[in-house]
């Protein structure tokens, strides 16, 4: 009963907050995949716990080494304080007299999401977060794009200074910190060099055949770009998909077109060098086209998840 009546403060609080006009919200606080799970100590060693782990545990497809979907830090209710309250992502999971699945906006801070799962008892939860479990997910990624994506546009490199935008008429919001290396209006490189290496975004269209047949052919037709396009650092040496690797290959929607995302690795071939990319191949049928936008690291013993996850949030600003 301790535990429910501690929850229903958590929600009334979160309503009185969000119904007062006057309320001036502090900037939220966290990195890029921060998650904050409320949840008591016997639960969060427990079976509930263990579930969440199970979720927010899982790896982030096509990177070299492990990472987890988020770095996650937890709190018990009676320790759920302002220092807490001011997360950006913040999951509330807990019993209450029902079953709930809510979702609320800009509770404490702002930007914030603010998810709470209840149940009325252990079993009643695990069902809550077993349904729940690709929301979990989801729904602090993309709200996480969005915030990343405001920071990035703060500094942008203007398109119609980009010749190979302008051909595939496309718009796309490259924060200035990349560089071009290469923009021959069939094909667009931009590079950010980072601590350890460096960023890469790439930008070009593929004639549109049979439509059955993409999903089949993505790693052959990265390998033909890569071959013409990015050469590695010795002679005959060029960027192409890992041969030991399957790429992780997914029907999605970008820009409101079906599209594949591919989540691989790469490497240059007659050398050593390698790390992580993300593809997307959007079918354009209007301008009867595959276009493609694909991000990919270089940064050798250092995490690539953060990577990966800006060259995701700037290649989502597409509009065609």
């Amino acid at each position: 009963m301790k535990k429910i009546i501690l929850f229903s403060l958590i929600i009334l609080s979160t309503v009185a907050c969000q119904n007062n006009g006057k309320l001036v919200l502090k900037n939220s606080m966290g990195r890029i995949n921060s998650l904050v799970i409320v949840i008591d100590n016997s639960e969060w060693l427990g079976k509930p716990g263990d579930a969440l782990r199970k979720i927010i545990g899982t790896p982030v497809l096509g990177l070299p080494q492990e990472e987890n979907q988020f770095s996650v830090t937890q709190t018990p209710v009676k320790a759920f304080k302002t220092i807490f309250q001011t997360s950006r992502n913040l999951l509330l999971v807990g019993y209450g007299n029902e079953n709930t699945y809510k979702i609320k906006k800009d509770i404490y801070a702002s930007p914030q999401v603010v998810m709470t799962i209840l149940g009325t008892d252990e079993a009643s939860l695990l069902a809550q977060i077993e349904k729940y479990k690709k929301e979990i997910v989801d729904v602090f990624k993309k709200a996480d794009i969005k915030v990343y994506q405001k920071k990035l546009g703060q500094s942008l490199v203007q398109n119609d200074t980009i010749k190979t935008l302008k051909k595939l008429n496309v718009a796309l919001e490259i924060p200035t910190d990349y560089r071009r290396v290469d923009d021959t209006g069939d094909f667009l490189w931009f590079r950010k060099h980072i601590e350890k290496g460096d960023m890469n975004l790439l930008v070009y269209e593929l004639p549109l055949k049979d439509v059955m047949t993409i999903e089949n052919s993505i790693a052959a037709e990265r390998d033909t770009i890569g071959k013409k396009y990015i050469p590695g650092p010795s002679d005959g040496s060029y960027m192409i998909t890992e041969a030991a690797y399957s790429p992780h290959i997914i029907p999605t929607e970008l820009n409101k077109l079906s599209a594949y995302e591919t989540r691989g690795k790469w490497e240059v071939k007659n050398d050593f060098m390698a790390g992580p990319f993300l593809n997307y191949t959007i079918i354009d049928k209007a301008n009867n086209r595959l276009l493609v936008l694909e991000g990919f690291t270089y940064a050798p013993n250092a995490d690539k998840r953060d990577y990966m996850f800006e060259l995701e949030a700037i290649i989502k600003t597409l509009k065609i």
